[in-house]
């Protein structure tokens, strides 16, 4: 994501209350991808979830995205 977008996001937390919602949700995927891929190995069951963690990081990202087009 793009430092202007990061600033702009940052401005909108606690005006909109999705943005909130899809911010805070988006720090924590990104807190428990890097926590797990720290890890020197990982099985089969966790390289899938860190699969599924980055299709929805990916997924509320671009919600955000079109969020932050209406606010521009």
């Amino acid at each position: 994501m793009e430092q202007k977008d990061i600033d702009l996001i940052e401005q909108l937390v606690g005006q909109d209350s999705e943005i909130d919602s899809l911010w805070a949700q988006h720090k924590n995927y990104q807190k428990i991808i890097d926590k797990m891929e720290r890890k020197s190995y990982l099985n089969e069951t966790e390289t899938q979830e860190v699969k599924e963690l980055k299709k929805k990081k990916l997924a509320g990202k671009t919600k955000l995205h079109a969020l932050l087009e209406k606010h521009k």
